[in-house]
């Protein structure tokens, strides 16, 4: 596709919208339509199809005015994406190797932003601790040194700043996947901010197993202290914050049930009354040997990992073309070819989606034993038929073109996401009630107001098929504490053999309507511009946050509350539904329907210093707070 080409989208749907009649609450039956384009213009979209980590960081890092872009490549190195007044730069690679959390934040209120950035440790063998650089205004990343305690050593997972014991500085969680040299001891420390910019470790959580370090920060019961959810393995656990940068788990106080298999943690305000209900997505990973088919593209793809494989011989005839075929080290170019099991020789590096065009007469015969090193096999075995098979440990995929028939795979069956109604602090079952109701693998979501109606919406990015287009779900808020979900979204992606991951949420051209940054695992980074005309037909306001007035806490972690025609809206600066990550978009978006009335605003930061407001809705964008 061209750089400038655009595909463009479009969802309709019938459903009931709050009318504002000078605030008196009136409904009407009216269309509505929510539009999204995916632009080429505004992003410089990479050719390669490469490995994800998160949701990317949204931050203003230059202090410009346009939130940039944090992208986390995984294995490859995080890259910054400029925002030139609406427009992403190509963008530029701060960091190289294997990285993971991602958090931005002012830790030393030197009005620079910091970035810490969660390094991986070599499956054990390599332990290292956080990265951290410095972003000034002509947009330098200048590495730090380590703290007069450096952080501790770790397989880094999970980096959040935050105000754990309300003193308006941020400290940090900093979250490790557990290694056997510690012996179960925990890995999931809690670093306090001393007021000059140095973190020390405080506390720690109890140890997590596996994955279980994905968190979300939030306020479950209103008191302005931090709460903690995590989740990743097995059943989520909630965290009570006591205010002092240490938890009590209240798991069993707080939810209605024990759950399981979730992949993402997004809270929302969905009935405006002023405090967070969450989203769950919930799925499972693909099977090991799991294949899929699409008998109208001829496209065929295959996922495994952790030991041996053999799939069903391919008809392909005289020529197997493979796209986008992926394993990690040690295997990412241990591609062996025919029965003598020579090495293919990649032309250019190996760590993103690699091409291969295999003739058969350069590929006769398949070897009776495989390499013991590992990797893949390709042989071409006659009948117009090419086999497939070896051994990798790390998940490896691939799309073959051109597959006349394969026999259909029996794909496991979703699971329920799940919606928790905020009930004065304790969560109830409200999946059925608000009509969110969903079976599928999902493994991720974002809120925002993409309508710009009053009431928050969500996307939902399903796990996908790898050789059909994946669809997120819009899930529009109706107003009456239900959503309407939108089957065919409009908003696709069509990465061959990539899986649905990440998405985030922000108005990047600063027009007033909330767009979409979609990132699949093996595939792309995607740009979704809102073009939305009840968007543009309803009010909305942008908030600009900046410190407390007495310049004693940042914006991060403060609290919106919006009253207008369609009750309370909140929402929390720095929260959104990314596992390990972590936002700091100071800009907060609300949509106001076709209210005309005076707004009341309050912003309360995180050591409960507060600013209240009221303006007049037609004024789109104020700041409040200190820069």
């Amino acid at each position: 596709m061209q750089k400038n080409s655009i595909k463009t989208f479009s969802i309709t749907s019938l459903f009931l919208i709050l009318i504002s009649n000078h605030c008196q609450g009136q409904y009407a039956v009216t269309d509505a339509s929510v539009h999204f384009k995916e632009t080429f213009e505004d992003f410089v979209q990479k050719d390669k199809n490469l490995r994800k980590w998160d949701a990317p960081s949204v931050a203003d890092l230059d202090q410009d005015g346009y939130p940039d872009l944090l992208l986390n490549d995984h294995g490859l190195g995080i890259s910054v994406c400029w925002n030139n007044q609406g427009h992403f730069a190509k963008s530029i690679d701060i960091i190289m190797g294997d990285l993971h959390g991602v958090a931005v934040g002012d830790i030393d209120f030197d009005g620079k932003l910091e970035v810490i950035m969660s390094r991986g440790g070599g499956s054990g063998s390599n332990a290292r601790n956080s990265k951290m650089f410095r972003v000034n205004k002509k947009r330098e990343f200048i590495p730090l040194e380590d703290f007069d305690i450096p952080l501790e050593m770790m397989r880094g997972r999970t980096v959040k700043f935050f105000d754990g014991d309300n003193d308006g500085d941020l400290d940090l969680i900093n979250f490790a996947f557990p290694t056997k040299e510690k012996k179960g001891k925990s890995e999931n420390y809690v670093y306090e901010n001393d007021g000059n910019g140095q973190l020390i470790l405080k506390s720690t959580l109890p140890p997590s197993i596996a994955d279980g370090q994905k968190t979300l920060l939030t306020d479950i019961n209103s008191d302005n202290i931090i709460d903690l959810i995590l989740y990743g393995h097995e059943t989520i656990k909630v965290f009570q914050g006591l205010g002092d940068l240490t938890f009590k788990e209240v798991t069993g106080k707080v939810l209605p049930n024990s759950i399981s298999d979730v992949t993402s943690v997004v809270e929302m305000d969905y009935d405006n009354d002023g405090d967070f209900d969450l989203y769950l997505t919930r799925g499972k990973d693909f099977e090991i040997g799991e294949t899929f088919y699409n008998k109208q593209t001829k496209n065929w793809a295959f996922y495994t990992k952790r030991g041996n494989f053999k799939f069903e011989d391919l008809q392909t005839g005289d020529v197997l073309q493979m796209r986008n075929f992926q394993s990690q080290w040690p295997y990412n170019d241990a591609y062996y070819i025919g029965e003598t099991g020579y090495l293919y020789d990649f032309p250019g590096e190996t760590h993103s989606g690699k091409n291969i065009r295999l003739v058969n007469s350069n590929a006769l015969g398949f070897p009776d034993k495989l390499n013991e090193k590992g990797g893949i096999h390709v042989g071409y075995v006659g009948n117009d038929r090419w086999r497939i098979a070896g051994n990798t440990w790390s998940p490896t995929t691939g799309v073959v073109h051109g597959v006349l028939d394969y026999p259909e795979y029996n794909h496991p069956k979703g699971l329920p996401d799940i919606f928790l109604e905020n009930k004065n602090g304790k969560f109830v079952d409200s999946t059925e009630k608000a009509k969110l109701i969903l079976e599928e693998h999902t493994v991720a979501a974002s809120v925002a107001d993409f309508d710009n109606n009053g009431f928050q919406d969500l996307l939902v990015i399903r796990r996908g098929n790898m050789v059909f287009q994946n669809e997120p779900i819009v899930y529009l808020n109706q107003g009456n504490s239900q959503f309407q979900q939108e089957m065919v979204s409009g908003i696709s992606t069509s990465d061959w053999g990539s899986m649905g991951m990440a998405v985030e949420v922000l108005d990047y051209d600063l027009d007033g309507k909330v767009d979409i940054v979609i990132g699949n695992e093996r595939g792309k980074w995607h740009l979704f511009k809102n073009l939305s005309k009840e968007a543009n037909t309803n009010s909305f306001i942008s908030i600009e946050v900046g410190k407390s007035s007495s310049g004693q806490a940042t914006a991060l972690g403060a609290m919106v509350n919006i009253k207008s025609c369609t009750g309370e809206q909140t929402q929390h600066i720095g929260s959104t539904g990314a596992s390990y990550s972590q936002s700091f978009n100071k800009l907060v978006h609300f949509g106001l329907g076709e209210c005309n009335k005076p707004i009341k605003v309050t912003v309360t930061w995180s050591n409960g210093e507060a600013i209240t407001r009221t303006i007049n809705n037609t004024q789109q964008k104020i700041t409040i707070g200190k820069n």
